[in-house]
């Protein structure tokens, strides 16, 4: 095929897709971190706890926070599927129940819950082995 018919073929497929009413998104993401490396986290359950006390439990499992990280940058909780991006250490869910979120990782296999930018005491720690 000549360049200029796949210019002019490259041209077409662009301002058909740019007006098609299919491609309208149904829920806008969130807003996307701008620095720090493109990353992932490791696949697998996550399970989210607040710190326990001297005189109790080392640590309160919070069990409407618990979430799998999947392939391809998604995850899943108890109330669906969505997506994540990870810049640097900082991760944000872009799409899906958790959209909006925040965590910074803190090890390997943690990440640390913030509240506007600022550090919560919420910790999610992926499992060893499968559930």
């Amino acid at each position: 095929m000549k360049m200029r018919h796949v210019l002019l073929l490259t041209g077409f497929a662009a301002a058909v897709a740019a007006a098609s009413p299919v491609l309208v998104r149904a829920q806008d993401p969130a807003p996307l971190p701008s620095d720090g490396m493109l990353r992932t986290m490791p696949h697998g359950i996550y399970q989210c706890s607040l710190p326990g006390d001297a005189a109790g439990r080392a640590y309160e499992v919070v069990a409407d926070e618990e979430f799998r990280i999947r392939t391809a940058s998604s995850y899943r909780d108890k109330d669906g599927i969505g997506t994540y991006i990870m810049r640097g250490d900082r991760l944000t869910f872009t799409r899906g129940p958790k959209k909006g979120q925040e965590f910074r990782r803190v090890g390997t296999n943690q990440l640390r819950k913030l509240d506007k930018g600022e550090p919560t005491k919420l910790l999610c720690t992926r499992l060893g082995g499968s559930r």
